[in-house]
């Protein structure tokens, strides 16, 4: 597809005007209304949004994409816009955007859209051809560049196919490797990967075959002769990919963004093959995300498999614990005798609706911690020897630490028992799947966690007795260290980890009016985007036009304790602003500790201000906090300079 085609002149904004998604969306969606391409705003506007809201088409680098396919839109149509001061636009690498792509089809244009998406990829990879877009002035200017491109592009594949005959036979002594790319959601970093590593090969000497597995399935299939005859096999997805094909290959198992950013690296080492061997555990049908031999270091394999147990817990945590915490603030509105203090929750019937929906969620929460722990290092059949490590962790006093640990036990357990039942005949694949799997599994790990019990109930009871003595300078100073921590990267590991072990505390105190540990991990998460939203205030020639705007929409999200609002100030000038946002940060989690404020809910920020032991005293803190970071980061940024 020759994008020019698209590429219509009456739709191109040359200057931008937006400086927010939301007006950038509006400007560009109304752009093609008014020149005739889309018949209804709303119905048009509607499909941006849905596909926004799965996750943002701003690609990092500069650009972003967004695209519908729908009944409002005429005559398949890519709207080209250039902001000039850029947008915020949400992009995936934090940055703003200044090059916009607003890709429109009609429901019968047999997939124009996606194909648009993959044509404008391949070429926005290339960063000669980016920064040429960047100087164009006119419409004519960009269709030219475009049509230039197509040109080369057309010559490029021409000159391929011309000597592919001859490489096949001529160049049998060259290294050859075979790939697959693939994405989650959109396409773009599908075929971005693809030409990368294209690209590479050719300068490096290296034939190379490049399967896509994108929105519009699979193309460019790999044989099974040209996998037999690969020195190795690169897979750059973040999505399950046909594994089994490669079982004995050398095999690289890598983000997409690898395949982008790391082309030299995945070629060299799958053409010499230095990789690991690929098996396939899994049966002939199956397809493999990712693999414990063959998907980064230790530590990255720990680490994914704990945050897929936490990822899916914390709903769990949020949910339940809200309800919970309801149950306990409806009770003391309504009012409980002093001699019933102890049924604090369920002492009046409404609140004991609250808190039995509230105790039910919360009962899965550790089940599902361990459960998803495990699934993720041996997929489907580590769930339910999870899922028992969990509830075992859960009545045998092990608590939150015996679940996570009983999580990894299970998960490696259950690789165990894949690879003792790996030699068992073929016609046994069923049984051992719906049998053996979960009843050596259940058993194994059911024998294992007794005994794991017994160390980790007396660890968990004497932290808890610990954490709920605490009063004074060590609550100061363990809520000024975890609130610190939840500033350094902003929702990253550290930040988890604090939050983590926040909500970890929650389930022991809730029923004594909640955890210091809790309110110092969510007041400390208040503070970066306050401490952006005040200095964006006090030092006004410190921040962009675009970063003042941004500063106010930081107010409602530190307010509402999400704390990543604050990752595009911290991205753009790490050393000036993490700084700042540790001390505001620790200097509020110290003060909250010091005066033993509790939390009974585990998100909600200024929403639950209710469920906070004494709410003024927290808010002062918060705002005490925000102010002494914002003042430091206006000390220490630097004046932008003028564009």
């Amino acid at each position: 597809m020759n994008i020019k085609d698209l590429l219509v002149k009456d739709v191109m904004i040359m200057d931008l005007q937006a400086t927010t998604k939301s007006a950038a969306i509006d400007e560009m969606v109304q752009k093609m209304y008014d020149g005739g391409r889309i018949s209804d705003i709303d119905t048009y506007k509607k499909g941006i949004l849905a596909r926004e809201a799965q996750t943002s088409t701003g690609l990092g680098d500069g650009i972003a994409m967004p695209h519908a396919k729908n009944s409002a839109v005429k005559e398949a149509t890519v709207l080209f816009a250039k902001s000039n001061k850029g947008v915020d636009y949400e992009a995936l690498d934090g940055q703003p955007t200044y090059l916009f792509f607003m890709i429109a089809a009609p429901e019968g244009a047999n997939d124009t859209h996606l194909q648009a998406l993959a044509a404008l990829s391949r070429l926005l990879i290339d960063p000669d051809f980016v920064g040429k877009l960047k100087e164009t002035k006119t419409p004519d200017e960009v269709q030219a560049l475009f049509q230039s491109a197509e040109d080369e592009k057309e010559a490029a594949e021409k000159a391929e196919e011309a000597q592919q005959p001859a490489s096949s036979k001529a160049n049998s002594d060259r290294k050859f490797v075979v790939a697959v790319t693939a994405c989650p959601t959109g396409i773009a970093h599908t075929y971005m990967a693809e030409d990368s590593l294209k690209k590479k090969a050719a300068e490096m000497g290296v034939d190379i075959r490049v399967e896509t597995n994108g929105s519009d399935g699979v193309q460019h299939r790999l044989t099974e002769d040209e996998i037999k005859r690969a020195d190795g096999v690169i897979v750059a997805a973040d999505k399950a990919v046909e594994m089994p094909r490669f079982d004995g290959k050398p095999l690289l198992n890598r983000p997409v963004s690898d395949g982008i950013r790391k082309t030299e690296e995945l070629i060299t080492k799958a053409m010499n093959g230095d990789a690991p061997i690929y098996h396939n555990t899994k049966g002939a049908d199956s397809s493999a995300e990712s693999d414990e031999s063959t998907s980064g270091s230790t530590w990255s394999r720990i680490y994914k498999h704990l945050m897929n147990g936490v990822s899916n817990m914390l709903p769990f945590v949020i949910g339940g614990g809200i309800a919970l915490a309801l149950s306990f603030m409806i009770d003391q509105f309504m009012g409980v005798p002093h001699s019933q203090l102890s049924n604090l929750g369920h002492y009046h019937q409404i609140p004991g609706y609250f808190n039995t929906i509230g105790n039910a969620a919360f009962g899965f929460m550790l089940p599902i911690l361990a459960g998803y722990i495990a699934s993720s290092i041996a997929d489907r059949p580590g769930l339910v020897a999870g899922f028992l490590a969990g509830a075992v962790a859960s009545t045998g006093g092990a608590g939150f630490l015996g679940a996570l640990i009983g999580g990894f036990l299970a998960g490696y357990v259950m690789v165990f028992l894949k690879k003792l039942f790996k030699g068992l005949p073929k016609s046994l694949d069923g049984i051992r799947t719906i049998l053996f799997y979960p009843v050596f599994g259940v058993l194994i790990t059911g024998f294992l966690m007794l005994l794991v019990n017994v160390p980790m109930k007396a660890i968990n009871t004497g932290l808890n007795d610990f954490l709920s003595s605490m009063s004074g300078t060590n609550a100061a100073l363990l809520g000024a260290l975890l609130a610190g921590m939840m500033s350094i990267d902003l929702g990253g590991p550290v930040n988890k980890a604090a939050y983590v072990f926040g909500t970890g505390t929650l389930a022991a105190t809730v029923a004594t009016g909640g955890s210091t540990v809790m309110a110092s991990v969510m007041a400390g998460g208040m503070v970066p985007p306050l401490a952006i939203f005040i200095s964006s205030l006090l030092f006004k020639n410190k921040f962009t036009h675009e970063e003042h705007q941004a500063g106010l929409s930081n107010l409602i999200m530190g307010a509402s304790f999400i704390t990543e609002g604050a990752i595009p100030f911290a991205a753009s000038d790490p050393l000036h602003v993490i700084p700042s946002f540790v001390v505001g940060s620790a200097l509020t989690g110290g003060l909250v500790g010091a005066m033993n404020i509790k939390l009974m809910a585990p998100h909600g920020g200024i929403f639950v201000i209710f469920l906070v032991s004494k709410p003024l005293l927290y808010l002062l803190f918060i705002v005490i906090g925000a102010i002494v970071g914002g003042i430091i980061l206006g000390l220490m940024r630097k004046t932008p300079t003028a564009k």
